[in-house]
């Protein structure tokens, strides 16, 4: 029972482990699914023991038990609460189970009830057995019988269906962790490529230039050069 309420508390963190992974889809658990799917060749089974021991129980008559009156009254009141249970509250709790079979709350609801049932259901048939005709303790046995057996059967089950839960469960709270150490880890520092090669330039070309132009403007005007005209000779 522990670990019942301890998948339950496991369950309320489910939305958050959904809405975590949205944008990471994993594949979804089969586990849960298969352990589920053994479930409803046993709900058939139940149903059927359950049609025939109402169907029992409906043929006895009881007030001609060979027992005393407060017996037979006894033994009229467990026949009526067995019967509605059958009639009622048991197929209510089936197709609850049957609409969701992965359910554990519905699974645990029907097994509960089971337990009621089949203790009264046991106490009953030892009556019929000792106080009425043999015949109907036999129709009524066999279907306790059955009864037992899908009530022990359905119980490993819900076992199987709440570990693979609580595996599937497990395995979200690790895929939810690892998605957030991912986000919380620091980025990792960005490469800047610096180009320090300097261009070749061309400083000979350039110089040639400079000298050029500087020759050019530090001639003073007027001066004589090999090729100009002689200054006219002072007459005496």
């Amino acid at each position: 029972m522990k670990s019942v309420l301890v998948l339950f508390a496991i369950l309320g963190l489910a939305p958050l482990a959904v809405s975590q992974t949205a944008q990471a889809p994993s594949p979804p658990g089969t586990a849960p699914v298969a352990a589920a799917s053994n479930i409803v060749p046993e709900l058939d089974r139940l149903q059927s023991a359950a049609s025939q021991a109402n169907l029992a129980i409906a043929h006895m008559r009881i007030e001609k038990w060979k027992t005393d009156g407060g017996t037979k009254q006894q033994a009229q009141s467990n026949a009526d609460s067995i019967q509605r249970n059958l009639g009622s509250a048991l197929p209510a709790l089936v197709a609850s189970v049957r609409a969701q079979p992965q359910d554990l709350t519905a699974g645990f609801k029907l097994y509960r009830n089971l337990n009621v049932l089949y203790d009264v259901l046991v106490t009953f048939a030892e009556s019929a057995g000792a106080f009425g005709p043999k015949d109907d303790y036999q129709a009524l046995a066999q279907q306790v019988g059955v009864i037992d057996s899908v009530r022990r059967d359905f119980a490993d089950n819900l076992d199987s269906l709440l570990a693979a839960q609580q595996a599937e469960m497990s395995r979200l709270r690790t895929q939810v962790r690892d998605m957030q150490q991912a986000a919380a880890a620091p980025a990792p520092p960005k490469k800047v490529v610096v180009d320090d090669t300097e261009p070749v330039k061309k400083k000979a070309a350039h110089s040639s230039h400079a000298k050029k132009a500087s020759g050019a403007s530090s001639t003073p005007s007027g001066s004589s050069s090999g090729t100009g005209t002689p200054p006219p000779a002072k007459s005496q």
